[in-house]
C-alpha cells in the first residue's frame, strides 16, 4: 500500500508527548483560511515554486508539469509531496528510535491524514507492534468509519476544535461542524485518550463567548486529558506564493497575550488541564 505524504519531521515535540517523528499527509476537506499548511491541502503532488531560487536559466520551460521539476539545476522548481511505501515509511520512522525515549513515538497529521486512513491505519498497526506510541492529528472531518479504522492501533488523538458556531464554522474553513463535533463525542465514548487542539483566529473564534462555548463542550467529554490554545500565526503564509495560492487571511491580525490568559482562564475555571 501507498500513502502521500509532504513531509517527514523529526524531533518533533509539540504533537504529542515525548520526541516525534511526525509524518504529514497530503489531503484536507476543510479550506480553512489560516492554514499554516497549504501544501496539505491538495491530495495529489504538486509543484511549488521558489522565485528567490530562480537564476532565470529557463530551462523548466512553462512551469506546467512534475518532469519540469527535474530541469531546474538551482532547485527553485520542487516537486510537493511523495508518494511512499509501508516499509519505507515504517524504515524512517524506526531511525529515530533512539530518540523517544519512553514517551515518544510517531504522529501522524496533515493536511487530514485520514483521508488516507487505510494507509495510516496500516501503519499505525505495524509501528503499534514494534511497541512504539502512536497519536493521530485530525480535525475529525471524515467519516466515522475511517477513524475507525485506525482505533485498535491509536494511543492518542489530537483533535482539532476550531469554533462551536456552524455558520461561521462553514464560513471561514468550508464545511459545518456537525459531523467534527458527533466524531469527537463519539471517540471520547470509546474512552481514548484525547488532546483538544483550539487554534484561537482573530475575528474568528476570539471572543468569550464562543471560548466558554468549546469550554462547556469539552467538559461534557469523558476522556479529554488536555486542551491546548494555539495563537494564530502566519509562518506558512510564505508557502502561498509558492504554490500558485492565495493567502486568504489578514497576517496584520495577532492575539495579544493578555486575550490568551483571559481564554485560559475560562478552561481552567472549568478544571480543565492546558497546556
Amino acid at each position: 500500500m501507498k500513502g502521500t505524504v509532504f513531509d517527514i519531521q523529526r524531533f518533533s515535540v509539540h504533537d504529542g508527548p515525548g520526541i516525534r517523528t511526525t509524518v504529514f499527509m497530503k489531503g484536507c476537506p476543510l479550506r480553512c483560511r489560516w492554514c499554516h499548511n497549504p501544501e496539505g491541502l491538495c491530495r495529489g503532488l504538486q509543484l511549488q515554486f521558489f522565485e528567490e531560487k530562480c537564476i532565470g536559466c529557463r530551462r523548466c520551460g512553462k512551469r506546467e508539469t512534475l518532469a519540469d521539476a527535474e530541469k531546474c539545476p538551482a532547485e527553485a522548481l520542487k516537486v510537493c509531496g511523495r508518494e511512499i511505501y509501508e516499509d519505507e515509511i515504517i524504515s524512517e520512522i524506526l531511525k529515530d528510535r533512539i530518540f523517544y525515549g519512553e514517551n515518544g513515538g510517531v504522529t501522524f497529521s496533515g493536511g487530514e491524514c485520514l483521508l488516507q486512513a487505510d494507509f495510516v491505519a496500516s501503519v499505525l498497526k505495524k509501528v503499534k507492534s514494534l511497541g512504539l506510541h502512536t497519536a493521530v492529528d485530525t480535525s475529525g472531518c471524515v467519516a466515522w468509519s475511517e477513524i475507525g479504522k485506525t482505533l485498535d492501533f491509536c494511543d492518542l488523538y489530537l483533535y482539532d476544535v476550531k469554533c462551536i458556531d456552524s455558520s461561521v464554522h462553514k464560513e471561514y474553513t468550508g464545511a459545518d461542524n456537525s459531523l467534527i463535533l458527533e466524531n469527537l463525542k463519539k471517540l471520547s465514548d470509546t474512552g481514548k485518550d484525547i488532546w483538544i487542539r483550539v487554534p484561537v483566529i482573530p475575528d474568528f473564534n476570539n471572543s468569550v463567548g464562543e471560548m466558554t462555548n468549546i469550554a462547556d463542550l469539552v467538559k461534557e467529554l469523558t476522556s479529554v486529558s488536555q486542551v491546548t490554545l494555539m495563537p494564530y500565526h502566519t509562518l506558512g503564509a510564505s508557502k502561498y506564493r509558492t504554490l500558485g495560492m492565495k493567502y486568504r487571511y489578514d497576517a496584520s491580525k495577532k492575539i495579544s497575550a493578555e486575550e490568551l490568559e483571559a481564554y485560559r482562564k475560562i478552561f481552567i475555571d472549568r478544571n480543565l488541564a492546558l497546556t
